[in-house]
Protein backbone atom coordinates (compact mmCIF):
# COMPACT_ATOMS: atom_id res chain seq x y z
CA UNK A 1 0.00 0.00 0.00
CA UNK A 2 1.32 3.48 -0.87
CA UNK A 3 2.10 6.13 1.76
CA UNK A 4 -0.78 8.08 -0.05
CA UNK A 5 -3.41 5.63 -0.16
CA UNK A 6 -7.08 6.73 -0.57
CA UNK A 7 -5.90 10.31 0.15
CA UNK A 8 -6.91 13.14 -2.64
CA UNK A 9 -4.26 15.56 -3.39
CA UNK A 10 -4.56 19.02 -5.09
CA UNK A 11 -1.53 20.76 -6.35
CA UNK A 12 -1.62 24.00 -8.05
CA UNK A 13 0.56 24.33 -10.91
CA UNK A 14 0.78 20.97 -12.22
CA UNK A 15 0.35 20.98 -15.19
CA UNK A 16 4.41 20.81 -16.08
CA UNK A 17 7.71 20.80 -13.78
CA UNK A 18 7.71 20.16 -9.84
CA UNK A 19 3.96 20.62 -9.98
CA UNK A 20 3.55 17.71 -12.03
CA UNK A 21 6.56 15.87 -10.89
CA UNK A 22 4.76 16.15 -7.60
CA UNK A 23 1.57 14.80 -9.13
CA UNK A 24 3.13 11.92 -10.34
CA UNK A 25 5.07 11.23 -7.19
CA UNK A 26 1.71 10.80 -5.16
CA UNK A 27 -0.48 8.96 -7.89
CA UNK A 28 2.39 6.68 -7.71
CA UNK A 29 1.93 6.72 -3.82
CA UNK A 30 -2.19 5.88 -4.01
CA UNK A 31 -3.55 9.15 -3.97
CA UNK A 32 -5.93 10.66 -6.38
CA UNK A 33 -5.02 14.01 -7.73
CA UNK A 34 -6.46 17.15 -8.69
CA UNK A 35 -4.24 19.38 -11.25
CA UNK A 36 -4.17 22.69 -11.73
CA UNK A 37 -2.57 25.06 -14.62
CA UNK A 38 -3.70 28.69 -15.98
CA UNK A 39 -4.44 27.06 -19.60
CA UNK A 40 -6.75 24.34 -20.38
CA UNK A 41 -4.75 22.83 -22.99
CA UNK A 42 -2.15 22.27 -20.26
CA UNK A 43 -4.27 20.50 -17.94
CA UNK A 44 -6.34 17.96 -19.71
CA UNK A 45 -3.34 16.65 -21.27
CA UNK A 46 -1.42 16.47 -17.99
CA UNK A 47 -4.75 14.50 -17.01
CA UNK A 48 -4.74 12.45 -19.41
CA UNK A 49 -1.04 11.51 -19.35
CA UNK A 50 -1.61 10.81 -15.69
CA UNK A 51 -4.89 8.55 -16.29
CA UNK A 52 -3.01 6.43 -18.96
CA UNK A 53 -0.61 5.34 -15.93
CA UNK A 54 -3.52 4.08 -13.85
CA UNK A 55 -3.75 6.98 -11.87
CA UNK A 56 -6.77 8.68 -10.57
CA UNK A 57 -7.00 12.49 -11.84
CA UNK A 58 -9.05 15.41 -12.71
CA UNK A 59 -8.21 18.75 -12.98
CA UNK A 60 -9.63 22.71 -14.20
CA UNK A 61 -7.57 25.43 -15.85
CA UNK A 62 -7.05 28.14 -12.69
CA UNK A 63 -5.33 31.44 -11.87
CA UNK A 64 -4.56 31.08 -8.46
CA UNK A 65 -4.01 35.22 -8.45
CA UNK A 66 -8.13 35.37 -8.55
CA UNK A 67 -9.66 34.16 -5.41
CA UNK A 68 -12.71 32.89 -7.36
CA UNK A 69 -10.98 30.55 -9.53
CA UNK A 70 -8.97 28.69 -6.47
CA UNK A 71 -12.67 28.73 -5.07
CA UNK A 72 -13.54 26.89 -8.15
CA UNK A 73 -11.14 24.66 -7.92
CA UNK A 74 -11.62 23.25 -4.24
CA UNK A 75 -15.32 22.82 -4.98
CA UNK A 76 -14.38 21.03 -8.16
CA UNK A 77 -12.01 18.31 -6.17
CA UNK A 78 -14.67 18.32 -3.58
CA UNK A 79 -17.56 17.45 -6.22
CA UNK A 80 -15.25 15.08 -8.05
CA UNK A 81 -13.42 13.00 -5.57
CA UNK A 82 -15.35 13.21 -2.55
CA UNK A 83 -12.59 15.95 -0.15
CA UNK A 84 -9.34 17.22 -0.33
CA UNK A 85 -6.80 15.63 1.95
CA UNK A 86 -3.75 17.35 0.58
CA UNK A 87 -3.28 21.12 -0.66
CA UNK A 88 0.03 21.74 -2.53
CA UNK A 89 0.34 25.53 -3.08
CA UNK A 90 3.16 25.26 -5.68
CA UNK A 91 2.15 27.45 -8.41
CA UNK A 92 4.81 30.35 -9.18
CA UNK A 93 6.54 32.97 -11.09
CA UNK A 94 9.53 34.99 -11.23
CA UNK A 95 9.38 39.00 -12.91
CA UNK A 96 11.61 40.19 -14.99
CA UNK A 97 15.71 39.79 -13.80
CA UNK A 98 16.84 43.59 -13.14
CA UNK A 99 16.71 46.46 -10.68
CA UNK A 100 13.61 47.09 -9.13
CA UNK A 101 12.63 50.43 -10.49
CA UNK A 102 13.40 48.87 -14.20
CA UNK A 103 11.10 45.99 -14.04
CA UNK A 104 7.94 46.56 -15.97
CA UNK A 105 5.05 46.93 -13.34
CA UNK A 106 2.97 44.11 -15.20
CA UNK A 107 5.96 41.75 -14.49
CA UNK A 108 6.39 42.99 -10.56
CA UNK A 109 2.84 42.69 -9.86
CA UNK A 110 1.99 39.04 -12.21
CA UNK A 111 4.55 37.76 -9.18
CA UNK A 112 3.20 39.12 -6.14
CA UNK A 113 -0.09 38.49 -7.63
CA UNK A 114 0.94 34.36 -8.12
CA UNK A 115 3.07 33.73 -5.51
CA UNK A 116 1.18 36.02 -3.06
CA UNK A 117 -1.90 35.95 -3.52
CA UNK A 118 -2.12 32.86 -4.91
CA UNK A 119 -0.59 31.41 -1.83
CA UNK A 120 -2.99 33.46 0.69
CA UNK A 121 -6.32 32.45 -1.66
CA UNK A 122 -5.19 28.76 -1.76
CA UNK A 123 -3.74 28.66 1.78
CA UNK A 124 -7.09 29.95 3.24
CA UNK A 125 -9.41 28.00 0.71
CA UNK A 126 -7.65 24.32 2.00
CA UNK A 127 -7.90 25.68 5.76
CA UNK A 128 -11.38 25.92 5.71
CA UNK A 129 -12.25 22.73 4.27
CA UNK A 130 -9.42 20.75 6.40
CA UNK A 131 -11.23 22.37 9.69
CA UNK A 132 -14.47 20.26 9.64
CA UNK A 133 -12.51 17.28 9.43
CA UNK A 134 -9.85 18.41 11.91
CA UNK A 135 -7.40 16.61 9.48
CA UNK A 136 -4.98 18.13 6.04
CA UNK A 137 -1.78 18.92 4.84
CA UNK A 138 -0.91 22.04 3.93
CA UNK A 139 1.78 22.82 1.87
CA UNK A 140 3.40 26.06 0.72
CA UNK A 141 6.64 25.81 -1.11
CA UNK A 142 9.68 28.61 -1.00
CA UNK A 143 12.27 29.42 -3.16
CA UNK A 144 15.51 31.64 -3.20
CA UNK A 145 14.75 34.64 -1.16
CA UNK A 146 12.73 33.51 1.55
CA UNK A 147 15.45 34.11 4.00
CA UNK A 148 17.54 36.96 2.62
CA UNK A 149 16.90 39.80 0.00
CA UNK A 150 18.04 38.94 -3.32
CA UNK A 151 18.84 41.78 -5.61
CA UNK A 152 17.49 41.87 -9.16
CA UNK A 153 14.75 39.54 -8.21
CA UNK A 154 12.81 41.79 -5.68
CA UNK A 155 9.50 40.59 -6.93
CA UNK A 156 10.61 36.64 -6.51
CA UNK A 157 12.53 36.86 -3.38
CA UNK A 158 10.39 38.88 -1.45
CA UNK A 159 7.03 37.29 -2.27
CA UNK A 160 9.18 33.53 -1.34
CA UNK A 161 10.34 35.89 2.15
CA UNK A 162 6.01 36.47 2.54
CA UNK A 163 5.39 32.97 1.67
CA UNK A 164 7.63 31.47 4.72
CA UNK A 165 6.41 33.57 7.38
CA UNK A 166 2.70 33.60 6.11
CA UNK A 167 3.03 29.41 6.33
CA UNK A 168 4.78 29.37 9.56
CA UNK A 169 2.11 31.99 11.12
CA UNK A 170 -0.55 29.69 10.04
CA UNK A 171 1.16 26.48 11.86
CA UNK A 172 1.07 28.83 15.01
CA UNK A 173 -2.26 29.94 14.52
CA UNK A 174 -3.96 26.42 13.44
CA UNK A 175 -1.60 24.13 15.88
CA UNK A 176 -4.17 22.40 17.57
CA UNK A 177 -6.87 22.17 15.09
CA UNK A 178 -4.98 18.33 13.35
CA UNK A 179 -3.76 20.13 10.29
CA UNK A 180 -0.28 19.99 9.05
CA UNK A 181 1.14 23.17 7.71
CA UNK A 182 4.47 22.99 6.18
CA UNK A 183 6.73 25.62 4.55
CA UNK A 184 8.73 23.73 1.48
CA UNK A 185 11.64 24.79 -0.06
CA UNK A 186 12.91 22.63 -3.20
CA UNK A 187 15.94 24.02 -3.68
CA UNK A 188 17.41 24.70 -7.49
CA UNK A 189 14.93 22.30 -9.31
CA UNK A 190 16.31 21.99 -12.95
CA UNK A 191 12.68 23.33 -14.73
CA UNK A 192 11.31 25.98 -17.44
CA UNK A 193 10.93 28.20 -14.77
CA UNK A 194 14.49 27.82 -13.42
CA UNK A 195 15.65 28.09 -17.67
CA UNK A 196 13.59 30.39 -19.33
CA UNK A 197 14.30 33.81 -17.94
CA UNK A 198 13.10 37.50 -18.65
CA UNK A 199 15.89 39.76 -18.27
CA UNK A 200 15.46 43.61 -18.41
CA UNK A 201 17.58 44.99 -21.13
CA UNK A 202 21.22 45.29 -20.11
CA UNK A 203 21.47 42.84 -17.63
CA UNK A 204 21.20 39.63 -19.59
CA UNK A 205 25.08 39.19 -19.10
CA UNK A 206 24.76 38.80 -15.16
CA UNK A 207 23.17 35.68 -15.67
CA UNK A 208 25.36 33.45 -17.23
CA UNK A 209 26.75 32.42 -14.36
CA UNK A 210 23.17 30.80 -13.37
CA UNK A 211 24.09 27.99 -16.12
CA UNK A 212 27.02 26.81 -14.06
CA UNK A 213 24.63 27.39 -10.52
CA UNK A 214 22.50 24.80 -12.33
CA UNK A 215 24.83 21.91 -13.57
CA UNK A 216 26.38 22.16 -9.74
CA UNK A 217 23.11 22.19 -7.56
CA UNK A 218 20.23 22.11 -9.52
CA UNK A 219 17.85 18.54 -9.35
CA UNK A 220 15.61 16.89 -11.79
CA UNK A 221 11.66 17.63 -9.83
CA UNK A 222 11.86 13.80 -8.80
CA UNK A 223 13.74 14.47 -6.23
CA UNK A 224 12.29 17.33 -4.37
CA UNK A 225 8.74 15.79 -5.43
CA UNK A 226 9.84 12.57 -2.97
CA UNK A 227 10.17 14.90 0.11
CA UNK A 228 6.97 16.41 -1.13
CA UNK A 229 5.47 13.00 -0.53
CA UNK A 230 7.23 12.99 2.93
CA UNK A 231 5.59 15.58 3.80
CA UNK A 232 2.14 14.78 2.68
CA UNK A 233 2.15 11.13 4.20
CA UNK A 234 1.77 10.14 8.16
CA UNK A 235 5.39 10.63 8.81
CA UNK A 236 4.70 14.25 9.24
CA UNK A 237 1.23 13.90 11.52
CA UNK A 238 1.96 16.11 14.34
CA UNK A 239 4.79 18.13 12.92
CA UNK A 240 3.04 21.19 11.84
CA UNK A 241 5.22 23.94 11.23
CA UNK A 242 8.15 22.09 10.24
CA UNK A 243 10.21 24.27 7.06
CA UNK A 244 11.74 21.87 4.82
CA UNK A 245 14.78 22.43 2.85
CA UNK A 246 16.64 20.64 0.09
CA UNK A 247 19.63 22.15 -1.19
CA UNK A 248 21.74 22.06 2.57
CA UNK A 249 25.55 22.19 2.70
CA UNK A 250 25.85 18.50 1.99
CA UNK A 251 24.21 18.88 -1.55
CA UNK A 252 26.32 21.92 -2.07
CA UNK A 253 29.45 20.08 -1.56
CA UNK A 254 28.33 16.58 -3.24
CA UNK A 255 27.79 19.07 -6.59
CA UNK A 256 31.17 20.55 -6.30
CA UNK A 257 32.46 17.27 -6.29
CA UNK A 258 30.77 15.95 -9.20
CA UNK A 259 32.19 18.54 -11.15
CA UNK A 260 35.68 18.48 -10.42
CA UNK A 261 35.43 14.68 -10.92
CA UNK A 262 33.48 15.48 -14.54
CA UNK A 263 36.72 17.99 -15.04
CA UNK A 264 39.27 15.60 -13.99
CA UNK A 265 37.79 12.78 -16.73
CA UNK A 266 37.49 15.63 -19.21
CA UNK A 267 33.84 14.98 -20.03
CA UNK A 268 31.50 16.79 -21.59
CA UNK A 269 29.48 19.05 -19.62
CA UNK A 270 25.59 18.94 -19.37
CA UNK A 271 23.53 21.41 -21.18
CA UNK A 272 22.46 24.03 -18.86
CA UNK A 273 22.04 26.82 -21.28
CA UNK A 274 19.55 29.51 -20.78
CA UNK A 275 16.51 30.90 -22.70
CA UNK A 276 16.84 34.70 -22.17
CA UNK A 277 14.36 37.06 -23.47
CA UNK A 278 14.50 40.90 -22.95
CA UNK A 279 12.34 43.40 -22.02
CA UNK A 280 12.75 47.22 -22.18
CA UNK A 281 13.74 48.99 -18.80
CA UNK A 282 10.84 50.74 -17.20
CA UNK A 283 12.99 53.75 -16.62
CA UNK A 284 12.43 56.29 -19.48
CA UNK A 285 15.59 59.01 -19.96
CA UNK A 286 14.11 62.28 -18.84
CA UNK A 287 13.25 64.26 -22.54
CA UNK A 288 15.27 68.14 -22.99
CA UNK A 289 12.30 70.33 -22.02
Amino acid sequence: MGALEGKVALITGSSRGLGLAIAQAYAREGAAVVLAARTVEAVEQAVRDLRQTGAQASGIPCNVGEHAQVEALADHAVETLGRIDIWVNNAGVSSAYGPTAAVPWESFENAVRTNIFGTYYGSVTAIRRFLPQRSGKLINLLGRGDREPVRFQNAYASSKSWVRSFTLALAQEYEASGIGIFAFNPGLVDTDLLRQVTAVEGYEARLKPLSMVIRLWANPPEIPAEKAVWLASSATDGKTGLTVRILGRRQMMSGLAREVWRLLRRAPAPDTSLKITSVPSAIRERQPQ
